[in-house]
Order: C-alpha cells, then structure tokens, then sequence
C-alpha cells in the first residue's frame, strides 16, 4: 500500500511548485504589460531582489495557509469536486491577503492596474494549483478505485445485513477504498461472515483493542432493527478512537428523511461525521487561544503579583496549585491554578469542594467567585494542553464515578478541555458527580455545536460572571 506520508509530500511539492510557478509567472506580466503601461515605455525583465524573496516567502504562505484550512488532511480520502472547492477558497482568501499586504502599496497609473493585478495573480495561482491537485487526486481516487490504497475496516455485526452489506462493497468495480480485515460480533449468534472466510475478532466491547492491532481505520456498523440499543454503547466504545464511523441505515432512517448519501455509486451508509469543526477552524481557535493567553500573561502580570501575595498571606502553603487532570484523548497534564483551599485538603481523599466548604481560605472563596483562581490556566493553554473555551477537565477519579451514570462522558475527550466552558457559566464548580452530569448535558451540547462563534459568546458571559462575582 501506498505509504501515506509519501501522498502528503506530493501535495506539499506540487504547492509550493505551483506557487512559485504562478508568483514568476505574475512577476513577468507585472514587468512586461501593467509597468509599460504606468511609466509609459518598455521595462526589461529583470529578475530582482524582490523578486526571488517573494520566490521564498510566497510558496510557505500559501503551504501555511493550506495547512492551516486542512489542504494536507486525509489526503488518501479527497475528490475532485472537493478539491475545486477548496482550492477556490483557498485561493481567494490567499490572494486577498498577498494584494493587501505587498501590492496595494504599488504606484499606479490607474484603479484599473489594480484590478488586472488582482485577477492575473488570482487566476494564475487557482489555475495552477488547481491543475496540479486535480491530476494527483485523480491519481489517488483512481488507486483507491483498483485497491491499490485502501483503509482497513472492520464490521460490526454477522448477521445478514452485515454479509450483504460486505458482498456489495467486495462486489463493486470501483472499490470505495473499505479493506475488510473482519468483523466484531454483538451476539453469540451473529457470525455469518465467517461463511466468506471474514475472520471473528472478538466482540463489540473489544473494539479498542482490536482497532489498535488491526491499525484499524473505518467501522461499519450493521445490526438488526431489534438490536439499536446496542448503537449508542457501540459509539460510545468507539469514542476517542479517530476511526470513522458509518452505520446501515434501516428503512425507518430512510422514510424519516435522516440518510444523507456519501456517494452517489456507493454503498447506502450513514456517515458519522468525524469532524467537529471545519480543520481552518480549529487552526483559527488555536491561533486565538496562543494570542489571547499570551496577552493575558503579560497584561495581567501585576494582578498576579497581588495575587500570589494576598494567596500567600491567606494561609501557609504554596502560591499555586498544581493537580492532575485528563485531556484530550485521554492524555493527562497537569493543570494550573491559584491556591484557593488550606493545605492537607484532601488528607481523605479525593473531595470535590461545596460552597459552604470549610477547606476554602477566605481569599480562594473570593477568587472561586470571580475564577482569579483560573488566569494561571492560560499557561496551560499556551503548552496546547488546554484552550480558552472546552469541556473542564476532570481527575480520573471522578472520570470513573461519571461513567459509571454516564458512559458517553468519553465524548469530552475528542476536544482541549477549557478554561471556561458552557457547563461551567451554567453550572460553575460541581459539588457532586449528580451535578457534574448534569453539566455534562451543557459540555455534550457545545462539541455538537462547535464554532469560533459559540465561543465567543461562552468567553463573553464568563467576563460578565467575572465582574458581577455571580461565580460558584
């Protein structure tokens, strides 16, 4: 099979080739036909400083700029329709940046040199790009087709759906790209696809493990209509695991209008979407995340200052407190905050604190209020083991407790927990795992609903909670 990374290495050439094709191409028409026509007389075609720095920088602009929207992202799974898309959009947003930063400054003879210098380098740039990409994804989408490139796939389910749903895909002449390696049972009863030499791999609850020794990619999903209870646990095992997901619709799906085609030629599937955000957008929330913490550290260095002072004068013991909390993917990190509890306070064991919590000295109650006691997190966010706007982390040992009532908790886990989320201005700090479950109803709502926009009105009614202390 084909090796990924060598796919993604000949998308990165054929930009950054593409870009300097088109930057040379758009420096010669500048010198050959729009500075004639300003100074009034023929000008040489001098290859200058200029021109080889802009040789340099204007390539890694736009492989910046395709990084940043997600050009380099499952770069085996893209289409053609897709990739005029996207490249038009890139394009645009690319050339609009490039005229206002290094041409809009230029001597003209008229408005009109504008335009033409607009358009020549936006054609110019989408024509060549788009060229170069469509001839690579063809390449790739026609591999996928032979099987020659293909993405590892287990069924889940070996009832009848599950052996016809694998007769279709193995049956077509263009392959969708699905390599079944086998299939996972949900009962003891549902093993057909044995009979067509899929081999058995455990049951739906080993999911995990047989995705990480199978190096697993997609999973199908094929119960029976009596069976859909099973849906949600099956989904909640595959949380966290970066698989894509696509489940058989039955024909109530199709009557009730909830089947969107994924292929026009390909099997009937429900995909679950992978993607919370669009890839621009998350780089957009990172870039924004980096900045504002950064500001903040530096803005709010003499608050601080007076912070560990008042934090220290309070009660014995060390400025901040550090404790370990789970991430994205399940990753722990440590997180940062304010000492707002005496020391020993949890002597016990793990305790989650209350508002008439003795363990609280009179400053933290204060800070708690006003969440003074979070701004050390922006240190956090600034490693990326957090963001300004997420889901709150939680210890392991409350993550145990939640799951318990909850499994789909898990879910938190596909994003950055936060400084601030919708749970906490709803709910603020949890007093017990009842509370913390229903905040997680809030927590669940803002991933489904993820956007540069929600986040900023989460960040605007957590600064208005700030200056009222309306805090728990």
């Amino acid at each position: 099979m084909m090796d990924r990374r060598f796919l993604v290495a000949r998308y990165v050439l054929a930009d950054l080739i593409g870009s300097a094709l088109a930057w040379t191409l758009f420096y010669a028409y500048r010198k050959l036909h729009l500075e004639p026509i300003k100074f009034g007389y023929a000008i040489p075609l001098d290859f200058d400083a200029n021109y080889f720095k802009g040789l340099v920088l204007v390539p890694l602009f736009w492989f910046g700029l395709y990084t940043m929207i997600g050009g380099y992202r499952e770069i085996h799974r893209r289409y053609r329709i897709m990739e005029l898309g996207q490249t038009l959009l890139i394009s645009l947003i690319g050339v609009v940046v490039i005229f206002f930063v290094l041409l809009l400054d230029d001597e003209v003879a008229n408005y009109t040199y504008y335009y033409r210098s607009f358009a020549a380098l936006f054609l110019l740039h989408f024509g060549i790009s788009f060229l170069l990409r469509f001839l690579l994804t063809s390449s790739t989408v026609r591999k996928v087709h032979d099987r020659v490139i293909g993405f590892n796939t287990v069924l889940v389910g070996g009832n009848e759906q599950a052996l016809a749903i694998h007769a279709e895909i193995e049956g077509m002449k263009k392959s969708p790209g699905n390599r079944f390696v086998g299939f996972v049972n949900v009962n003891g009863g549902d093993q057909l696809l044995t009979t067509v030499g899929l081999p058995r791999l455990g049951k739906w609850n080993e999911l995990r493990a047989v995705i990480g020794q199978h190096a697993v990619e997609e999973v199908i999903i094929a119960v029976d209509s009596g069976e859909h209870a099973h849906i949600s646990r099956i989904m909640t095992e595959l949380e966290g695991t970066g698989v894509r997901i696509k489940i058989i619709p039955d024909m109530y799906d199709i009557l009730s209008g909830s089947v969107k085609m994924t292929s026009i030629f390909g099997a009937p599937l429900i995909e679950v979407n992978p993607q919370i955000m669009p890839a621009w957008q998350f780089s957009v929330k990172r870039v924004f995340d980096i900045t504002a913490s950064a500001l903040a550290l530096m803005i709010l260095s003499p608050l601080f200052l007076v912070l560990a002072i008042l934090v220290r004068s309070s009660s014995p013991g060390p400025v901040f407190f550090r404790q370990e909390r789970i991430g994205k993917h399940g990753r722990p990190f440590n997180i940062v905050k304010f000492r707002s509890m005496y020391m020993g306070a949890e002597a016990n064991g793990p305790q989650l604190s209350s508002t008439s919590d003795p363990r609280i000295t009179p400053i933290g109650r204060w800070m708690r209020k006003t969440r003074m006691d979070e701004i050390p997190q922006f240190w956090n966010v600034l490693k990326g083991d957090m963001s300004l706007v997420g889901p709150r982390p939680e210890r392991q040992h409350f993550i145990d407790a939640i799951t318990e009532v909850a499994p789909h908790y898990t879910h938190l886990h596909k994003v950055r927990p936060g400084i601030t989320s919708w749970g906490q201005v709803k709910f603020g700090y949890a007093e017990n795992v009842d509370q913390m479950v229903r905040r997680l109803k809030y927590d669940i709502l803002y991933i489904e609903n993820m956007s540069l926009a929600v986040d900023l009105k989460i960040l605007a009614y957590t600064v208005l909670i700030i200056l009222k202390g309306d805090g728990k």
